[in-house]
Order: C-alpha cells, then structure tokens, then sequence
C-alpha cells in the first residue's frame, strides 16, 4: 500500500509540473508575449487535434506500419548481431567498428541515400528503421551476455555443459534485462526514424502530413503533430514495460 501511494505521489508531482508549465505557456500566449508563428498556445494545438484528427489517424497508420516493420527487423538483426559476436570473437572484431561508423552517420545524411536506392515507397523509410534501431538492440543485448555471472557459467562448464546451454541456462536470462531497456530505446527510435525519412519523400504519413502543413504554414498543425509523435512514442514504451513485467514476473515480485 505504502508504495502504491509513492507511485501515485510520484505521478501526481509529475503531471503537476507539466500542467504548470502548459499553464504558463497558454497565459503567455494568450498575453501576446509570443506570436502565434512562432509558438501556438496549448488551446490552439487541441484545436488542431479534434480538427485534423481523421486525417492524423490515417497518417499515423501508415508511419506505425513503418515503424513495426522497420523495428522487427532492427531488433532482428540487432539479436543475431550480438549472438554472432559474443559467440564468435572474429566477428566481434571485425564488424563492432561497423556497427559504431553506421552511427556517426545521421539518419538525416542517410535518408536521401536510401531514397536515391529504393524510390519513395515504403522501403527506405523501414531500412532508415533498421538502421537507427539495431544498434542499441545489438549493443545492450551484447553487454547482457557479456555481464553474466561468471561463476554461474564456471559452474554449468566444470558440470559439462555445452556453450548452447551456457547461453540458454545463464547468459540468455540474464540479459533480459538489457533487451527490454534497449527494446525500449528502439520503439521510440522507429517513431522517430520513421517520421524523418517520411520528410524527403512519400504520399502519406506523419512525416509526409508534417511537411505539408509546415509549408502552409499551419504551425499549430505542426505542433499537433509533434504531440502525437511524443504520444505514440510513450505509448509504445508502456508497451515495452508492459511487455517486460509479463516476461519477466520475478522482478515485479521483488
């Protein structure tokens, strides 16, 4: 009971300094301290959201169709990447570099590469995905085996175990952990992935919507945009958490 009411305290403090701060920003609007250009007021932004929600629904379809796909893929490779180099120290040689040079690359350079490649259909926007996504999956879900218990995996090895049951057994429960944190990471990164390599090209999407409106200059549909982008993206992290206290019940027990 005691920590139910922390968590309630926690979140009522949060969503208090968030009230607070959209308080001010509707009273300074509404004083005309700042133009409407350059900030809409929060009642502005909800405007454009109840006006342009059939349309907003119909892009976001499209970008978390993009996303699911892209990320499905990104944590894919990213899983068999870290597999391959923990298991094989070659492979962890020779392609770890790669994979820290693909993200000194910005996904802004990349996009209009990938464009060039694929045309404007839906299969630069997901290889943009994967691109942004696999990294973190790989290199949490490298550090979670890497961090396993060592006397653990001495102990199964003087017992005869084999490497895939060292895997099985000890390093890949202990690296659950890491997978969801970077899941995690990865869900928002495919939203975000998504809506950039819609701005360089496409006929539908939030990215695609969010260039429109920008060029008409319609900046309280912009920012009704940006809100939904954050939305979708907390929402998908929930859904990770989610995701991790049923996978994973011990922790919440603890």
């Amino acid at each position: 009971m005691k920590r139910k009411l922390q968590s309630i305290t926690s979140k009522l403090t949060s969503a208090s300094g968030i009230l607070g701060i959209v308080i001010v920003w509707q009273f300074c609007c509404s004083m005309g301290w700042i133009p409407k250009f350059m900030l809409p007021s929060p009642a502005d932004i909800i405007k454009a959201l109840v006006t342009d929600f059939p349309a907003l629904m119909q892009h976001s379809g499209i970008t978390l169709l993009e996303a699911f796909l892209g990320l499905s893929l990104g944590v894919t490779v990213g899983v068999a990447a870290a597999v391959l180099m923990d298991r094989f120290p070659s492979v962890y040689k020779a392609f770890y570099p790669l994979l820290i040079l693909t993200q000194t690359i910005p996904t802004v350079a990349i996009a209009p590469v990938l464009v060039i490649w694929m045309g404007y259909g839906i299969a630069p926007k997901v290889t943009a995905i994967v691109i942004v996504t696999f990294f973190p999956m790989a290199i949490g879900l490298l550090d979670g085996f890497r961090s396993a218990d060592q006397d653990a995996v001495r102990l199964l090895s003087s017992m005869g175990a084999k490497r895939k049951q060292i895997f099985r057994y000890i390093k890949f429960p202990g690296a659950m952990g890491q997978f969801f944190a970077s899941l995690k990471i990865c869900a928002s990164y495919s939203i975000v992935g998504a809506v950039i390599a819609e701005w360089l090209g496409g006929n539908s999407g939030l990215g695609v919507y969010m260039t429109r409106v920008r060029k008409s200059y319609a900046y309280d549909k912009m920012f009704a945009i940006i809100v939904l982008i954050s939305v979708i993206s907390l929402l998908l992290m929930k859904g990770v958490e989610l995701l991790r206290r049923r996978c994973m019940p011990w922790e919440t027990r603890e």
